[in-house]
């Protein structure tokens, strides 16, 4: 049974710093493009980061470039967003997601969401 648990979310003022964490169980971590997504009220959900799989690269919006970062520690199955200098409308659910293909078909696996409020 795939698991991602999402932890770190809160309340930050402007030109703060969160980390967030997810923890992914019943997949081999390495083989899985690892991403983090985020969607604000009445918005579309967006990807913010991606990490291919065993963290060969990484890519990210316009929007956070500079600010935040992706990173993954293999070792303890888990992907991190290291987000600074947080600005209002980072305001957003975030998400955590692992991808894989397989026979030309991509799986997907989220996590269950945490919420990033910046506000002063």
């Amino acid at each position: 049974q795939v698991q991602l648990v999402e932890s770190g979310g809160g309340l930050v003022q402007p030109g703060g710093s969160l980390r967030l964490s997810c923890e992914v169980s019943g997949i081999t971590f390495t083989n899985y493009v690892m991403s983090w997504f985020r969607q604000a009220p009445g918005k579309e959900r967006e990807l913010v980061a991606t990490s291919t799989s065993a963290g060969g690269s990484t890519n990210y919006a316009d929007s956070v470039k500079g600010r935040f970062t992706i990173s993954r520690d293999n070792a303890k199955n888990t992907v991190y967003l290291q987000m600074n200098s947080l600005k209002p409308e980072d305001t957003a659910v975030y998400f955590c997601n692992a991808r894989i293909r397989r026979s030309g078909i991509w799986y997907d696996y989220w996590a269950q969401g945490t919420q990033v409020t910046v506000s002063s």
